[in-house]
């Protein structure tokens, strides 16, 4: 890539609209299921499969699970984003937490 493209790509990663929300990750093999909150969904997609690539994220029960299955194995699945208006100062904390214990026990998954 040239450094012009990259800068570009850059540019317009940090430019865009963060999407706050829950997420969950799936084992297919195994069935099992983690759920997880971020500020960031895209950011903390590319985290979690350069983490399950690598089988080093520090949620031991996901770590274990990729170094058994592989990454390919696991699903990112976007569970719930958060609208705009919702999704600032406070209380998108708050809500991030309620909706990641509700989606936590209807999955019954592990939280991460």
């Amino acid at each position: 890539m040239k450094s012009e493209d990259r800068k570009a790509a850059t540019a317009a990663w940090k430019e865009r609209k963060a999407s706050a929300g829950i997420y969950a990750v799936r084992c297919e093999p195994s069935g099992e299921a983690w759920v997880g909150r971020a500020p960031d969904l895209a950011a903390v997609e590319n985290r979690i499969g350069f983490a399950l690539r690598m089988a080093s994220t520090p949620h031991r029960s996901l770590r274990d699970a990729a170094r058994v299955h592989g990454a390919d194995a696991f699903r990112f699945e976007v569970l719930e984003r958060l609208d705009e208006e919702e999704a600032t100062g406070l209380g998108r904390d708050r809500i991030l937490k309620a909706r990641h214990a509700h989606w936590v026990e209807a999955l019954a998954a592990t939280a991460i």
